[in-house]
């Protein structure tokens, strides 16, 4: 018998896969459910479901975030994804890639269970093999691209010794001896960009769909299989196959195979894209050594000659500036600036410093991001200067809680994003220097002990009060014993005992009161913090 999980933070849709579904006729025996995704890995480890069915939009944890899990550590387990969103044409095909199916809201009872039968048929025919190797190469759409990923990610790594593995290799033609392989590693420049305003801010979904386009696209027996880095988060790994012919030849039609994908990417989604090709290989077990060429040669890429409209395909690698890029003096005037509370000052400094970039006989993308990177470690370090070990950080590496993306396609970008950052840097350091952060926890109290029933969000509060999200969590638990999500829990629990005195009051108002979106929503909460439900309180007080 099958067991099957539920994973959707609204138990309306629940309740309506458990009707519409029909768990006989593919002999679930039975039939589990989650409120979010982080709920749903707990019951996963728990009671090892053999099929899940996870909506995409949920608190806690999100369907995307739940599968990101699932695949690194549940490879095989079948999942159907739910979403509420019927604007993704593309994302169809791109998610069936890595799920059994995908079904959109309101669900389908044709459509549900036809998905239920087809996972079902597949994890039959795995409990009747007896190979390891057909059990996942039975699993088509699901597996085989997963298997394959594994394998080529296992041969760049070196994790893998290929003469023990002849019956996985032939999955993905390696057996044949007159096969040539090649690497290309493709970096994606505005892919914040274009996710926020093509993908709904579904990363994943970019990076799908980006795959899709280099995986569909085949010539003569030319093939090439791309897939994400699961080590860099804007890198997609290309691995190029030709049969017959001398060795330099897959690494021309390589290059000219990455140049149209790189215009299709922009003329189908305005995804800009460089990429770099390593040296052909005749041997799989070379794979490594050509990957490891192709990141020298992305690397490589000078920025001064990207324009930010287009993409850019290279094939050889260029030696970055002897020159240091960046100095100890440099970053003394930008501390002195700073302290003085001088912005026009602080900028000049970094604006000099681009002037000096711009310069030079080229710029490697490598260097620039090195840089970028140094620059907000450093401000990061002033921020915490001045001996205060309390002292409000600013986010390690990152601009994004600044509000600042960590993207660009031309060296005017690149530019840009420096002086971004040291505005952001300086208005947060000299405002952090100036607040009384006790008053600021006290507000922050008030606030939310006033609106209890409002979507409190703690990034209301670290814009408003100039303070990273950690270190404003870790004054407001020092100063009141609880987290401020906790808080909020708490006051509102409060509330809702006062209000179930009041016999008068229906269960649907007092949870409407208490800014909960439905009443069943409001009785699993009240019934995780006292035990038992809002209508077995209010009974066993009027027992009272």
């Amino acid at each position: 018998m099958l067991k099957v999980l539920i994973i959707d933070d609204e138990e309306p849709s629940r309740e309506a896969i458990r009707i519409l579904g029909d768990w006989k006729a593919i002999e679930a025996g039975e039939v589990l459910e989650a409120g979010n995704g982080k709920e749903g890995l707990d019951l996963l480890e728990r009671e090892k479901p053999d099929l899940v069915l996870v909506d995409m939009k949920m608190p806690e944890m999100d369907g995307l975030e739940f599968l990101r899990h699932v695949e690194r550590d549940h490879p095989n387990l079948f999942t159907i994804v739910i979403s509420g969103y019927n604007d993704f044409d593309y994302t169809r095909q791109a998610i069936r890639s890595r799920v059994v199916d995908y079904l959109l809201k309101p669900i389908n009872r044709q459509d549900l269970n036809q998905a239920l039968r087809n996972a079902a048929e597949v994890l039959k025919a795995r409990k009747q093999t007896e190979s390891e190797f057909i059990d996942r190469n039975i699993t088509l759409n699901l597996s085989v691209p997963k298997l394959k990923e594994n394998i080529y990610l296992s041969i760049i790594e070196r994790n893998v010794k290929v003469k023990n593995n002849e019956a996985y290799l032939r999955l993905i033609g390696a057996d044949d001896p007159d096969k040539r392989y090649c690497a290309t590693a493709v970096r994606i420049l505005n892919m914040e960009r274009i996710t926020e305003a093509r993908f709904k801010q579904e990363s994943d979904l970019l990076r799908f769909a980006v795959t899709n386009v280099i995986n569909e696209f085949a010539e003569e027996g030319f093939q090439s299989f791309s897939f994400s880095n699961p080590k860099i988060e804007k890198e997609i790994i290309v691995v190029h196959t030709l049969s017959g012919g001398i060795v330099g030849d897959i690494g021309f039609r390589s290059v000219h195979f990455m140049k149209k994908v790189v215009s299709v990417l922009k003329d189908l989604f305005g995804i800009l894209a460089v990429s770099g090709t390593g040296m052909p290989v005749q041997e799989i077990s070379k794979l490594s050594e050509s990957y490891e060429e192709a990141e020298k040669v992305v690397d490589s890429i000078d920025l001064l000659k990207l324009d930010g409209v287009s993409g850019f395909v290279a094939d050889a690698r260029v030696d970055g500036p002897k020159e240091e890029l960046s100095s100890p003096s440099r970053f003394s005037q930008l501390r002195a600036a700073i302290e003085a509370g001088n912005a026009n000052q602080a900028r000049g400094v970094v604006q000099d410093f681009a002037n000096t970039l711009r310069g030079l006989p080229s710029l490697r993308l490598k260097d620039a991001n090195l840089i970028a990177k140094k620059l907000v470690r450093e401000l990061g370090e002033l921020a915490q200067g001045g001996g205060d070990s309390n002292a409000p950080l600013l986010p390690e590496g990152s601009l994004r809680e600044l509000g600042i993306r960590e993207e660009y396609a031309s060296f005017e970008e690149f530019e840009a994003l420096l002086l971004k950052a040291v505005d952001a840097c300086f208005h947060r350091i000299r405002s952090s220097v100036q607040a009384d952060k006790s008053v600021a926890i006290g507000e922050i109290k008030d606030y939310i002990d006033r609106n209890y029933f409002e979507d409190i969000k703690v990034s209301m509060f670290t814009e408003k009060y100039f303070l990273s999200r950690e270190y404003l969590m870790k004054l407001f638990k020092q100063q009141y014993g609880y987290g401020i999500h906790e808080y909020v829990q708490k006051i509102r629990m409060d509330k809702a005992k006062e209000l179930l005195e009041n016999s008068e009051l229906k269960i649907q108002e007092i949870s409407e009161m208490l800014g909960y979106k439905d009443k069943n929503y409001f009785s699993k909460a009240f019934r995780n913090y006292f035990s038992l439900s809002p209508t077995e309180y209010r009974m066993k007080r009027s027992d009272g």
